[in-house]
């Protein structure tokens, strides 16, 4: 039922064959970067893929500290994506939560996934109404 399909662009070698594969399956490929990993390491695939997501964590497990310089990839692909043309999303993962949604807002990167912050809320409604009041161009619940 998945319609994006991330894989890691540490894990791979031959990146655009995953990409082909991926979009041979109907389906809308995606890179994920680790903190560590700069974007211009995957530069040469970004017009083929329809979302790039910039790990905020190391990945592993939930509850971590976002990473606040991963955030500037968000505008260097911001750049990179007006220069080329290309039309894919910019996602972010990793310590998203209201404590961490004015630093989120500079940068607002085109998709959030909130992973402990959601699950551990008592209000899933009122923290999905509030990240967006914070962090989108359109907040809208």
């Amino acid at each position: 039922g998945a319609d994006y399909l991330t894989f890691h662009a540490e894990a791979c070698v031959h990146l655009h064959r995953i990409i082909q594969r991926i979009r041979e399956s109907g389906r809308h490929p995606g890179i994920s970067i680790v903190p560590s990993t700069p974007v211009d390491a995957i530069r040469e695939v970004l017009p083929f893929i329809d979302l790039v997501l910039v790990m905020t964590v190391n990945p592993g497990y939930g509850g971590q500290a976002m990473l606040p310089f991963c955030l500037d990839k968000v505008a260097r692909l911001k750049e990179l994506r007006s220069m080329m043309g290309a039309k894919f999303l910019i996602s972010i993962d990793g310590g998203v939560s209201l404590e961490t949604a004015s630093l989120i807002a500079g940068p607002s990167p085109d998709v959030l996934v909130m992973g402990s912050a959601f699950f551990s809320a008592k209000d899933k409604v009122d923290i999905v109404c509030s990240m967006r009041n914070q962090c989108g161009p359109n907040p809208v619940c």
